[in-house]
């Protein structure tokens, strides 16, 4: 429809009953009807403009004239047409960054890359002065848009670059034993480190987990660093076999050593108490010689005889003018007799 100018003023300047009748008569919406078929496609379009829609793992980040104004939740949201952007980040997405390798396809059998470029990532110098080849995974999610969208230029270089310089320092400050057997520890160290470095320049990202994979030496020393290992083997094995015939023979030798010592002890205390018992023994008895001389000599007499006697078999008396034998005293009897009473 060509816009006649003449005719708009006509329009202008006629009152609104005019106009209406001028309307009716010409059949203004008939002629117009295109007209009216591309203002409603664009309000359909202004409307389409107005409207989206944010999954359940994604927030939107909103801009007017490309200043931040906004957050926006899951589900449907409203926003100014042709003035404010919306931009979707995926919060609750995990990500990773593969380091020494890359992953080519994914699978029951994953195939990876380990070409010139990513092995020069893994290979670090140990404390010991030693290189291994450290590979690792970094996942992360991002947990502040805002900082994530405009604080940093490049975040993914960023946390590449950050991610390899904490490994490296995590993995520069032990041997090369721990690097090859303390994984777990080596990954929370370098994680906690990450975290710190990430923070510090507000990236946004919070580190998940780091993993590493299957650390090992450079091939071309590959063979001596297993003869190292199995001499270091076969010194923990004499070491653990050292120890256990020291756990067997030492405890025994003092065990032993402790019983003597006991006996010992024992031996001297009766030895002790005999003699203390000798002594008072000795003085009862002086002190009842000298009250009754002839009396104790007597009994002591008698005291002896009977411990002596006892143990006396058969006694002959020869004597040159005898010319039988006799018996003087026949205690073999009464010593029988003494046993079979007993």
């Amino acid at each position: 429809m060509n816009w006649n100018w003449e005719e708009w003023q006509e329009r202008r300047e006629s009152s609104p009953s005019e106009i209406l009748k001028k309307i009716k008569k010409n059949n203004f919406f008939k002629s117009s009807g295109g007209n009216i078929i591309v203002l409603i496609f664009i309000a359909i379009f202004i409307a389409y403009s107005c409207i989206f829609t944010v999954s359940a793992d994604e927030v939107g980040v909103i801009q007017r004239f490309g200043k931040y104004v906004r957050i926006c939740q899951p589900g449907l949201n409203f926003k100014l047409p042709f003035i404010e952007k919306v931009t979707k980040v995926r919060v609750r997405h995990i990500y990773k960054e593969e380091f020494g390798f890359r992953t080519l396809q994914a699978g029951i059998r994953t195939h990876y890359a380990t070409s010139g470029i990513y092995k020069a990532e893994a290979l670090m110098l140990t404390g010991d002065l030693n290189v291994a080849i450290v590979p690792w995974v970094v996942q992360y999610r991002i947990s502040n848009p805002y900082d994530y969208l405009f604080k940093v230029r490049n975040v993914r270089d960023t946390l590449r670059d950050l991610a390899e310089a904490s490994m490296r320092m995590v993995v520069g400050d032990r041997s090369i034993n721990e690097v090859l057997t303390k994984r777990q520890e080596i990954a929370y160290e370098a994680k906690r480190l990450l975290q710190k470095k990430l923070d510090e320049v507000e990236t946004g990202i919070k580190v998940v987990n780091i993993v590493l994979k299957n650390t090992n030496v450079p091939e071309p020393v590959q063979g001596s660093f297993n003869e190292v290992n199995q001499a270091m083997q076969e010194r923990e094995r004499l070491i653990y076999e050292a120890r256990e015939k020291y756990n067997k023979i030492i405890p025994a030798a003092k065990g032993k050593a402790e019983k003597m010592i006991e006996e010992a002890q024992g031996y001297a205390i009766a030895k002790v108490n005999e003699a203390r018992g000798n002594v008072a023994r000795f003085l009862s008895l002086y002190s009842a010689y000298k009250e009754a001389k002839y009396i104790t000599l007597k009994r002591l007499y008698l005291e002896a005889m009977e411990d002596i006697l006892p143990h006396v078999g058969k006694i002959y008396v020869i004597d040159k003018e005898q010319k039988n034998l006799l018996n003087i005293l026949d205690l073999s009897k009464e010593i029988e007799k003494q046993k079979s009473e007993k």
